[in-house]
């Protein structure tokens, strides 16, 4: 059903973005409970390539750490969220050949680990579950992805947190930054309205 929704959505996307709410995940045999004892990240595109992984007790507490000294507000928590999402990236992708990520689609096209929206979305929602379950996030909580299309641009998708006790939803974006780099953390009603970064 949700297949069906996203492609209609597709379907009447004529000069307008609209809020398609992503399938949670694309393949059926990523976990959807994510633990650090066992979690998969995507890539290749498109979730091509799935690597298992097992964090080390020491790679978790160095993750937990960030978390260390309790946020005092969702903007201070959202600052630790980016800062947790780019130290996954570096010690996932050390153990998976994804290190050398480049931004968006063109920069590392053809080289292995290399990582679109549907992979990068996918793997900061799984890294963000983790977070969750482990109660490091007082602020917010895990919401489904998000795909942005218009008539004008390539559909793009990104990981979403939502502000506990309230409405406003935040894009949690890495796709368009080298791996390790903290993921740009705006409101998704700006993203939605495509939203990219400025030119360096």
């Amino acid at each position: 059903m949700k297949k069906l929704l996203q492609a209609l959505c597709v379907l009447i996307a004529a000069g307008f973005a609209f809020d398609c709410g992503a399938d949670t995940f694309v393949r059926e045999d990523i976990i959807a409970d994510p633990d650090p004892a066992l979690f998969n990240i995507c890539y290749d595109h498109g979730c091509t390539s799935l690597a298992w992984v097992r964090l080390s007790a020491e790679q978790w507490q160095q993750l937990r750490l960030v978390f260390a000294k309790p946020a005092g507000t969702a903007a201070e928590e959202r600052a630790q969220i980016g800062s947790s999402i780019a130290l996954f990236e570096k010690i996932v992708g050390a153990m998976t050949g994804t290190a050398g990520d480049k931004s968006g689609n063109w920069n590392g096209l053809g080289l292995r680990g290399q990582m679109d929206c549907i992979d990068e979305s996918t793997n900061t929602t799984i890294y963000l579950r983790m977070l969750q379950k482990y109660g490091l996030l007082r602020w917010h909580s895990v919401a489904d992805r998000v795909t942005r299309w218009s008539l004008f641009s390539w559909p793009h998708t990104t990981a979403v947190i939502m502000e506990r006790g309230g409405l406003e939803r935040w894009a949690v974006d890495s796709w368009f930054l080298d791996n390790g780099e903290p993921p740009f953390v705006l409101p998704l009603e700006l993203w939605k309205d495509g939203w990219k970064p400025s030119p360096p």
